[in-house]
């Protein structure tokens, strides 16, 4: 069975393909297969005109192949490029198969229609400079271009872009699985849609997820706030990045949100507000969760906060501040933490934690086994890493989520879906879809508490 949300690297990708070939699956069976339903997109998208396809030496090429003969035979007018000859032997029998004039050179390129087929998943090194000019030209001289599997020039796992000046493509068609490149940036930059074209890869053990809308329902008939969940969010020394959360966390999912602060003059009308101290506040066993972090501060009150908080045995959301403040000795194993970083502040708890990796995956996934934390490393692609080594990535959210307050927003959500009773890794993954879909919902040019307010209309989304 097809996982339609599976994010696979290269290897595992290759793996999967192995043992379906073990099972008795032929090499060029499955070309076509995945040429197939490749075809049926592009010819749809072609909506009749004429299509360039640029085959490469290996089985992406020889997808381009059956690309081109399944498009011709459905009424297309195609010509096919190829700079160099076919190197396995499924690319082969897929040329053959196409037995017509290939070109070598774009020269003579007449289409509209430009698909890139040069080089897929497995390249790890940057084209050389004649194949780059061949797909710049290419995609210069059509007026659309779409790439299968990935475009030439990308690193599958990391999201490298190899190649100086590379074409963005319109579509994307993704072959069995998606890879990390279509959601990681740099790569992701170049590509502006995207489907994934199944071929029967069954699930991969180990392999990442994509973040899908989340399955919510209304409460039960008889429920109450409390059985909805308690969400307390702890103020500090600049109370309105708590404030604000407050505003994403009431609409979030919780029956009753909490305002532990001694700040409390500018909260809304219908947010409670304590201003006992923290470690009286959350001695309330009716809590199901705590936020810790937005407006916080650094200095002794800060400290003392945090403490109160790490030591109320609450689940926890640790954001801003409280991640900057963090030290390895102040956890303890049983303790149920989602941690929020951006990068910068990723990096300041690798380093307090002695973690040495390379790149936003592998940070958040070793920071995770090593603390016990669930970490949601946020950004323009963000990544969800638990302990036990599941991972989930972010789909692409509008670009005007890059607003001061955004980062209060997604923890409130956070501890909002926390205080309902899902686990840091749930609770992270449903807060980053909803600040996504709130964010599509508020349209350009949003303040944070504007994107704060759309948050319920994103929860009705998954109803």
């Amino acid at each position: 069975m097809t996982s339609p949300t599976q994010i696979l690297t290269a290897e595992q990708m290759r793996d999967a393909e192995q043992r379906m070939f073990e099972a008795g699956m032929e090499v060029f069976a499955l070309m076509k297969v995945a040429a197939g339903g490749a075809a049926e997109w592009v010819r749809r998208i072609a909506a009749g005109r004429a299509v360039t396809v640029l085959c490469g030496p290996g089985n992406n090429g020889g997808d381009g192949y059956v690309i081109a003969h399944l498009l011709r035979e459905a009424g297309n007018k195609v010509q096919v490029i190829a700079p160099l000859e076919p190197k396995t032997d499924a690319a082969k029998q897929a040329r053959d198969q196409w037995g017509s004039e290939v070109l070598t050179s774009g020269g003579a390129s007449e289409g509209e229609v430009f698909v890139d087929c040069l080089f897929g998943s497995g390249l790890s090194r940057p084209l050389s400079g004649e194949h780059l000019l061949l797909l710049r030209d290419l995609s210069r001289r059509h007026s659309l271009s779409l790439a299968i599997d990935l475009p030439s020039g990308i690193a599958s796992d990391s999201g490298e872009v190899l190649n100086e000046n590379l074409p963005t493509f319109d579509v994307t068609l993704a072959l069995g699985a998606w890879k990390f490149a279509h959601f990681s940036l740099p790569a992701r930059a170049q590509i502006r849609r995207m489907r994934c074209i199944p071929i029967g890869i069954d699930p991969v053990e180990g392999a990442a997820e994509l973040i899908q809308r989340p399955q919510l329902s209304p409460p039960a008939p008889d429920t109450h706030k409390y059985r909805r969940g308690l969400a307390a969010i702890i103020g500090g020394a600049m109370p309105g990045a708590a404030i604000l959360a407050s505003h994403s966390a009431m609409r979030g999912g919780a029956g009753y949100v909490r305002l532990i602060s001694k700040e409390g003059a500018d909260a809304p009308a219908d947010l409670v507000v304590d201003a006992s101290a923290p470690e009286d506040a959350l001695s309330d066993k009716r809590i199901t969760a705590t936020l810790i972090g937005p407006g916080l501060g650094r200095d002794n009150a800060a400290h003392a906060r945090l403490r109160a908080a790490l030591a109320s045995n609450h689940p926890l959301v640790l954001d801003a501040d409280a991640l900057t403040l963090l030290k390895p000795d102040a956890l303890r194993e049983d303790h149920s933490i989602l941690a929020t970083p951006h990068d910068g502040e990723l990096e300041t708890l690798c380093r307090n934690f002695s973690v040495i990796a390379d790149g936003r995956r592998a940070r958040a996934l070793a920071l995770a086994r090593t603390s016990g934390m669930v970490v949601m490393a946020k950004g323009p692609d963000t990544v969800i890493a638990a302990p036990d080594g599941r991972i989930a990535i972010a789909p692409p959210s509008p670009s005007w989520l890059s607003v001061a307050g955004s980062g209060d927003v997604l923890a409130g959500i956070a501890v909002s879906r926390m205080a309902t009773g899902r686990d840091p890794f749930a609770a992270a993954c449903e807060a980053v879809w909803l600040h996504g879909e709130a964010a599509r919902l508020c349209g350009p040019a949003f303040t944070a508490l504007e994107l704060s307010h759309a948050v319920s209309s994103a929860i009705e989304r998954c109803l």
